[in-house]
């Protein structure tokens, strides 16, 4: 059900959003042309010119929507998130469409239709449609959430929930359901055996009784479906659940205890008709992966091309403060496990780990130089690894990467420290803007960093890349 319902609701919004991008499109050319508020020098291009591309607008932006992760519910997404995923979306929209055209006249169209302007779109009606397209987007989206809630808070079309299991994977059940009221479902309760004479319950959900009850407080209950969210321990006791049940008008869906597994997001796979549950499933794959390594390409050539003279007068100075290289290269571990050589401008003295061999770099550290507490304070030492993107080794965002020796250390402390290695390393990360870096607790940079590889999208990565242009620079400002 939960399934079907998401299908539908993905349908209605993709095909608002082809219907509203036309719009927005057609809109774009009437002011650019039309309106009398832009001037027009270069004469007025037919309308038939661009009713001609509009099609083509309204399947690339769903289709730039599904690339960005529009269409993915999530929890706890704000009005804020929604908006900046809109207008990323819209933005790779543009791009397509940019592309697109340019390659249609380029490759697909006979000297007439170019000398008649054919596909050919103002860069004017580009920006105007996408301001418009923005807006649209988005006050339709926030107009099918306002009215959603409003009918299930009237209690009109909620479907009535029951949960059996009132432990840990029943409770991360109910958690999930009243993150997303937008769906429609109301949880009446939990049923479990080990309720006793407890009805407390949890977030103010009842216990309603045990489970040889389930039948009669179903029906007392007006119940339409039963999450059946047992421990393992208990899990002889399902198909008595599924007997009982099939008695009564009740779909019965059941959660596989696997929550001490599932620390990413999971996704059910198909073996020739056989479900396969893939436990630590990463949205950057595929397509995904592709757009995320031209972006790196994109942005850290753009970074080596405008940091060339200050990286070679931060060059100068490392070399004339101490003897040495200017750059330090040393093993680190990133995507599967692979180790990789990461560059920097070196911060220490030559013989910094002679006596000591690998430790933790800490704050006044005495083995940095004078130059090299200035470059790490601004953090300008990291400069020399978008080289190690533009290669391919690092990307721009990602969790930052550890050297193997301290590895070997953390994978046996904390647990699931290994999945941050599930993408490729980066410069900056989340964890990072959010404050913990440095000398600062792994259990909260492993927490932060599996939040971004479980819910990347080139939103997040532009976020972390704006938060930490700010951040440096209050740092700047501070030091």
């Amino acid at each position: 059900m939960v399934k079907r319902y998401n299908r539908l609701l993905i349908g209605f919004y993709v095909l608002t959003d082809g219907l509203l991008a036309a719009w927005a499109f057609l809109l774009a050319y009437l002011v650019r042309f039309e309106s009398g508020l832009v001037p027009v020098t270069k004469g007025y291009p037919p309308i038939e010119q661009y009713l001609a591309v509009m099609p083509f607008v309204a399947v690339l932006t769903p289709l730039a929507f599904q690339l960005q992760g529009v269409y993915r519910l999530r929890r706890g997404r704000s009005r804020i998130d929604d908006f900046f995923a809109v207008l990323v979306g819209s933005v790779l929209a543009v791009v397509f469409g940019v592309v697109c055209t340019l390659y249609v006249q380029a490759y697909y169209l006979s000297e007439e239709a170019k000398a008649r302007g054919a596909f050919e779109v103002s860069q004017l009606v580009w920006l105007l449609f996408l301001g418009f397209n923005v807006v649209l987007t988005y006050l339709s989206r926030e107009t099918i959430r306002e009215l959603l809630e409003r009918r299930f808070r009237a209690g009109i079309g909620l479907k009535r929930i029951l949960i059996a299991g009132a432990g840990d994977l029943g409770r991360m059940v109910a958690d999930r359901m009243l993150q997303h009221r937008e769906l429609g479902y109301q949880v009446v309760g939990f049923v479990d055996d080990r309720a006793g004479g407890d009805h407390i319950g949890y977030r103010g959900l009842p216990l309603l009784g045990p489970l040889a009850e389930v039948a009669e407080i179903a029906q007392r209950e007006r119940v339409d479906h039963l999450y059946v969210a047992l421990p393992l321990e208990e899990h002889s006791k399902l198909l008595d659940l599924i007997e009982i049940t099939s008695r009564e008008f009740i779909d019965v869906k059941v959660v596989p205890d696997l929550l001490q597994f599932i620390t990413l997001r999971a996704r059910l796979e198909d073996l020739d008709g056989l479900p396969i549950i893939n436990v630590n499933d990463v949205p950057l794959q595929g397509l995904n992966a592709w757009i995320k390594r031209t972006l790196d390409i994109v942005f850290s050539a753009a970074a080596l091309a405008v940091l060339a003279i200050p990286g070679a007068i931060i060059a100068a100075l490392v070399k004339l403060s101490s003897p040495g290289p200017i750059f330090y290269s040393q093993e680190r571990m990133g995507l599967d496990g692979k180790a990789f050589k990461v560059y920097k401008f070196r911060s220490m003295r030559l013989d910094a780990e002679e006596a000591s061999g690998p430790i933790w770099a800490r704050d006044n550290d005495p083995r940095v130089t004078r130059i090299g507490w200035w470059l790490r304070r601004l953090d300008l030492d990291e400069v020399p690894q978008f080289w190690n993107v533009l290669k391919g080794d690092m990307s721009i965002v990602g969790p930052r990467p550890e050297r193997p020796f301290f590895v070997e250390q953390f994978k046996h402390r904390i647990p699931q420290y290994m999945l941050r290695h599930k993408v490729k390393a980066g410069i900056t990360g989340w964890a990072q803007v959010n404050g913990w870096r440095g000398n600062t607790s792994l259990e909260k940079r492993i927490e932060f960093d599996l939040y971004y590889i479980e819910n990347w999208s080139v939103t997040l990565d532009i976020k972390i890349m704006w938060l930490t242009l700010v951040r440096g620079m209050l740092r700047s400002t501070n030091a």
